[in-house]
């Protein structure tokens, strides 16, 4: 079943277009990676599919009904209302920089969505948002805020958050990009169980051998258009000049970054 079909997908800022008439889906249990260079558009298309950016072109669909399109004439529609509540609760988005509140505690950043947002029993969140930090290894940091906590753990909490929210499809938009190698191995580890329970996931990332290790599909974007597409072995082994030309700046993908790597993977 496809969760997220994005059909003929433009955006562009002022006069400038950084997405050029994309199309993919995502579909359930799958975990996709998109990899480019930075400016490509990557990150711009994953704010497009979770509504933080309006597109100027095409359609966005969330478990086969269509979400957002624009018209030939121009004009966007978009979901409000109930509609708009029902799609928001599709996707969860984890951010590169975290986006914790930090006047809240660990645990009113997880359970804060669920209770206002979608009126869920306090009781029943707080239980669950327990059960989560315990996976992250958290268990002892539920009263504690943001500025108390190294930059893994606050991406482990932000993990927590958007699984509180039941998503359908979890995305990650460069999880580890504020991270140094040490810390990016927490994160990794954590992405790594959470493949391992079959949740549907695209990540957008610079961490070439996880996105090798852990996809079922990897898209390489380069200015604004899908490059190439394909398994990891596709596209990572492609004869491909602008993919080899990408790849070639990372070295063995980063000496200390595919130490930690390795170790999530031994």
């Amino acid at each position: 079943m496809k969760l997220l079909e994005m059909n003929h997908i433009k955006k562009k800022f002022d006069n400038l277009e950084v997405i050029h008439d994309i199309s993919l889906s995502v579909s359930e249990g799958e975990i996709l990676s998109i990899i480019g260079p930075s400016g490509s558009g990557k990150s711009t298309l994953l704010r497009c599919a979770t509504m933080l950016e309006q597109i100027d072109g095409g359609e966005i669909l969330y478990m086969g009904e269509k979400t957002a399109w624009v018209a030939k004439d121009g004009k966007r529609f978009y979901p409000k209302g109930e509609q708009a509540r029902k799609m928001h609760a599709c996707f969860g988005l984890v951010f590169q920089n975290f986006n914790l509140f930090p006047h809240f505690s660990v645990m009113k950043n997880i359970t804060d969505a669920p209770i206002t947002i979608q009126k869920r029993p306090k009781a029943e969140v707080c239980a669950e948002a327990r059960e989560l930090l315990r996976k992250m290894g958290l268990a002892d940091k539920e009263n504690a805020y943001p500025c108390q906590l190294s930059g893994g753990q606050c991406q482990r909490v932000a993990i927590a958050r958007a699984l509180a929210l039941h998503p359908k499809i979890l995305f990650f938009d460069e999880p580890t990009s504020a991270l140094d190698p040490e810390l990016t191995g927490e994160v990794l580890k954590v992405i790594k169980s959470l493949a391992e329970t079959h949740i549907t996931m695209v990540i957008v990332t610079h961490e070439m051998a996880f996105a090798r290790e852990i996809s079922d599909r990897v898209i390489f974007m380069d200015k604004g258009v899908v490059a190439l597409e394909g398994s990891p072995d596709e596209v990572f082994d492609a004869d491909h000049a602008r993919i080899r030309e990408f790849l070639g700046k990372f070295g063995q993908y980063g000496s200390s970054r595919q130490q930690a790597v390795s170790e999530v993977f031994a």
